[in-house]
């Protein structure tokens, strides 16, 4: 769940950023926020990663309120999401395998689960023989799906996607959309941040929309069609409590 109530956001230059936003996204959502440059997007996300915090009002996320948070609380917060970045942001020096393990070692995950995890989630999003490439060698489509992969390998109650469709073909835009939805069915939140309007209206998720730090608009949240079950990989996945 995430909910901002009466957020304002300014920042030193004077540059106000968010003002007055209300808003209420319930757990297993599919929200896209769009807006142009400037709109308080960027904002937005780092409020709810807690990389910011408001001048006023409250952000509650998965059930944190993030005012309260206390320095070392903020990582075991933030381990309840997934961010997947634009970049990628992967890590050369380390195969396809090791970037997807890598937040699971850190927080010395039994190596027998990491092996089970990593596994599945590669074969979920169709990178199974990749697992000892390197980002290098593997196209931007491939990147970015090995970047979804490591924001889902610990099983997380909310997908953050920061512009993940910008350095991608159109396709494959739409594969990523697709393989967001379909993980959105199994119950993890899926927020997503994007410019592309064409590719939202292919989608029949809740659009809410930014202006100059203002939501200007919500379509709500629709009833989300079925989609194609993704097998005995998605069960692997599962939800966060599974």
């Amino acid at each position: 769940m995430i909910e901002f109530q009466n957020v304002y956001k300014t920042y030193n230059t004077g540059s106000h950023a968010l003002e007055d936003v209300n808003l209420h996204i319930d757990d297993g959502e599919f929200a896209f926020i769009v807006g142009a440059s400037g709109a308080g997007k960027s904002t937005f996300l780092k409020l709810i990663r807690r990389e910011e915090t408001p001048t006023s009002g409250e952000v509650i996320v998965n059930n944190y309120r993030l005012s309260r948070l206390k320095r070392k609380e903020i990582p075991y917060f933030r381990r309840t999401m997934g961010i997947v970045f634009q970049d990628f942001r992967l890590i050369n020096t380390m195969t396809v395998y090791d970037n997807v393990a890598f937040s699971m070692r850190v927080i010395g995950r039994p190596r027998k689960e990491i092996h089970r995890r990593v596994h599945a989630v590669l074969k979920l999003l169709d990178l199974q023989g990749k697992s000892n490439r390197y980002p290098l060698e593997l196209s931007g489509g491939e990147q970015q799906r090995v970047g979804l992969a490591r924001a889902l390998v610990n099983k997380p109650a909310l997908i953050i996607a920061d512009e993940p469709t910008g350095n991608v073909d159109p396709q494959m835009s739409h594969d990523i959309v697709e393989m967001l939805s379909q993980i959105n069915e199994h119950g993890t939140t899926v927020l997503m941040v994007t410019h592309e309007h064409e590719l939202v209206n292919q989608f029949n998720h809740r659009v809410i929309t930014l202006e100059k730090g203002h939501i200007v608009s919500d379509t709500g949240a629709p009833v989300r069609p079925a989609t194609v079950s993704l097998g005995s990989a998605a069960g692997e996945i599962g939800g966060v409590g599974e």
